[in-house]
């Protein structure tokens, strides 16, 4: 089955194909010469994947699915939340400070690690929470995946990408999730949990 992902992200589309497997064939928009940006404006992460899998499906006129996550820290009331990917810009505008890069997850680690000090004593609980929007002749299926966790107080290791070197799984206590193996990643990611139930639902279609 062909699908498309709205994603320009290569480690997540890596982890699709993996989490789907041989059954499904799937394409990025830049596999189909599609280089489009799609404004994510959406006051949810569920709003931003259904723009994204509207917006591909209908530039590629393929079934396509698109995922969208929030980081959702409790001691700063949920903060970053749907805007975890520009976090840094957003407290740095409400801030008055020089604005970083948007999508600069190093500033955006930053920004976290410095306003979750500013709640000593506080728990660092948090979650990854994903919706996978799923576009499927014409119609719209959501799936959804959560991995509940901590902050640390610093970064550590080099793998996966955006918060993964502060954020410690409950299954994983030792270490951040950027240390994990990626196939223990995969095997717990709230993502990884979405696109298995969008996975299971298409296998349980055919």
């Amino acid at each position: 089955m062909k699908l498309v992902f709205a994603t320009g992200n290569k480690g997540k589309l890596r982890e699709a194909r993996e989490i789907l497997g041989p059954s499904f064939d799937v394409l990025s928009p830049a596999d189909l010469g599609i280089h489009e940006d799609v404004a994510e404006t959406g006051a949810t992460i569920k709003e931003n994947s259904i723009i994204k899998a509207e917006a591909f499906g209908a530039l590629s006129g393929l079934d396509c699915f698109a995922d969208d996550t929030g980081l959702e820290v409790d001691a700063l009331g949920g903060a970053p939340g749907v805007h975890a990917a520009r976090y840094a810009v957003d407290v740095a505008l409400r801030d008055g400070a020089p604005l970083p890069a948007d999508h600069d997850f190093s500033a955006n680690i930053d920004t976290l690690l410095r306003e979750l000090s500013k709640h000593p004593g506080e728990p660092r609980t948090a979650r990854f929470r994903s919706v996978v929007t799923l576009r499927l002749g014409g119609e719209m299926y959501f799936f959804e995946g959560t991995l509940e966790g901590h902050i640390a107080h610093e970064r550590s290791g080099f793998g996966g990408f955006g918060y993964d070197p502060v954020f410690i799984a409950d299954e994983y206590p030792g270490c951040s999730v950027a240390e994990l193996p990626e196939e223990v990643k995969n095997a717990i990611s709230h993502r990884g949990k979405a696109l298995r139930a969008m996975a299971r639902w298409l296998q349980e279609r055919e």
